[in-house]
């Protein structure tokens, strides 16, 4: 039996499946395709998170692609970031080409153009469904780790927390916030001192701070209502696809806070609500993260080992997690190690650091008695990708270096008009784009101040009509004392002069 021989048993043994799969290319040997030689990814296993990696230009994008088709054709939603802007066109038909063509004849698949029904969100004000959540859904806890608090103003914001709670101020946008923390050291200061204990005002400036950075990266635009039901990510179409969820995130690249914020947020929200389902032969959401180091380079370490821990819990949910960036160094060794499938495209060594990355990056994959893994890694081609999966039963399929298959749908972004048009047939733009700012926290206190301002001012016209009135009582006792006292007074009112003038008067009348 020839090399290729044993190579082709070597695959198609390793990648033996009862249940549904994707089969995303062909696999290669010493740069050749072996046509029908299929590298297959189980469904069962999609929930076991994954990594997408390698330089710019070498096709990471186009594997996500076609993971997200696959997924949204079997009924499979799916959630994507996408950060460059070039993922719209998952809605529309590939245009097709001669080279897609001789790919797919290569790796031994049919080829079928087509659309998938796409639905786009957005964090900021670009066009798409507005993407919400309130103050109080986020909790003390995930609000104080993604400020970064010390423990002592975490304490802070609990201690807010269940103020607001007690005292029924509901906590919706970050002005609620600010005006609470306000509050608290200043006009009801004394209100929480005697209930909660006293906060100090140097812990609440430094809370304050934090926030007014936070807003400055837009989550001013994030905190609020309408909040997004995640429920609505499970959405399928009238035909059983899938829908294929594009964030938009092409203005917030220099805004990482918000954009973790927003995923830790995701995430948990997603934990906190999806039902428990172990493994269930298929995912319920597979999300993809692209450019995946921005949530990791500008979180803090209580941040990290929040998504390091929902990384590790939300499995059991029927969620998938992919990561794609540049290199898998990107990404912390905990949340590296939770990750069972890693389809690694061509990875450039340009400098010693590079070279380092590269030879920790094959000790990452399965030994291969075909490749020499560390080599292979620096000679792919574009759309062509090391992959190395979990079987039905956990364990790592044959590392095979792969020629991957075209996406079906059009590989470029809508037109303006496209996108137009895909919006004005959203039912989740008109659930959640309206603004709303209902009654709350900020509107609540700014009448409870204006309320107690009244009444001191009330109390305070009472104190002076009555110390005036007690000053015009008192001037009329002086004066009728000051009139008493008056000699000449005296002398007219005595009893001597009022006898003398009588007698007077008698003598006069009897003249």
């Amino acid at each position: 039996m020839s090399r290729t021989d044993d190579f082709l048993k070597h695959i198609t043994e390793g990648n033996t499946t009862k249940g549904d799969f994707i089969p995303v290319g062909a696999a290669m040997l010493d740069g050749e395709t072996i046509t029908g030689a299929h590298v297959k990814i189980p469904l069962k296993t999609l929930n076991r998170h994954g990594l997408i990696a390698g330089a710019t230009g070498t096709g990471k994008t186009k594997s996500l692609q076609v993971l997200a088709e696959n997924l949204s054709e079997r009924g499979i939603p799916v959630l994507l970031m996408d950060i460059k802007g070039d993922l719209s066109g998952l809605a529309q038909p590939s245009h097709g080409h001669v080279k897609i063509d001789e790919r797919m004849s290569q790796i031994g698949l049919p080829f079928e153009a087509k659309g998938f029904p796409v639905e786009v969100l957005t964090l900021s004000e670009q066009n798409g469904v507005r993407l919400r959540a309130t103050v109080s859904e986020f909790g003390p806890v995930l609000l104080s780790r993604i400020l970064d608090l010390s423990d002592t103003q975490a304490g802070i914001v609990a201690v807010i927390f269940q103020y607001c709670d007690d005292n029924k101020l509901p906590l919706l946008d970050l002005k609620d916030f600010k005006k609470i923390l306000q509050y608290a050291t200043e006009e009801g200061k004394a209100e929480f001192t005697e209930a909660y204990g006293r906060i100090s005002t140097s812990s609440t400036g430094a809370i304050l701070r934090k926030i007014v950075e936070l807003e400055q990266q837009g989550a001013d635009l994030f905190f609020g209502e309408t909040s997004f039901d995640v429920q609505d990510l499970l959405r399928v179409n009238d035909h059983g696809l899938g829908y294929i969820n594009i964030i938009r995130l092409t203005d917030i690249q220099d805004r990482p806070k918000l954009f973790s914020t927003f995923m830790l947020s995701l995430l948990a929200e997603i934990y906190s609500t999806f039902p428990e389902q172990g493994d269930s032969g298929r995912p319920e959401l597979v999300i993809f993260i692209d450019e995946a180091h921005l949530i990791f380079d500008e979180a803090s370490k209580a941040l990290l080992n929040q998504i390091e821990s929902i990384v590790k819990l939300i499995r059991s949910k029927g969620v998938g997690l992919y990561f794609v960036t540049q290199n898998p160094t990107d990404v912390p060794e905990e949340v590296l190690s939770q990750l069972g499938l890693k389809i690694q495209h061509a990875l450039r060594a340009f400098t010693a650091k590079d070279r380092k990355a590269i030879k920790l990056t094959a000790q990452n994959y399965p030994d291969s008695e075909y490749y020499n893994t560390e080599n292979v890694l620096t000679s792919l081609g574009t759309g062509e990708a090391l992959v190395s999966a979990l079987d039905e039963k956990g364990r790592p399929t044959p590392l095979a270096a792969t020629m991957m298959r075209a996406p079906m749908s059009r590989m470029d972004i809508l037109t303006e008009d496209e996108l137009k048009t895909l919006l004005s047939s959203s039912k989740l733009v008109k659930k959640y784009n309206e603004t709303i700012d209902r009654e709350s926290a900020y509107e609540l206190l700014n009448k409870k101040i204006a309320e107690a301002e009244a009444d001191e001012a009330k109390e305070q016209a009472e104190k002076e009509k009555e110390a005036l009135k007690k000053a015009r009582t008192s001037s009329s006792t002086s004066r009728r004392r000051s009139t008493a006292m008056n000699p000449v007074v005296k002398v007219l009112t005595s009893a001597t002069f009022i006898r003398s003038v009588f007698g007077i008067l008698t003598k006069i009348m009897k003249k």
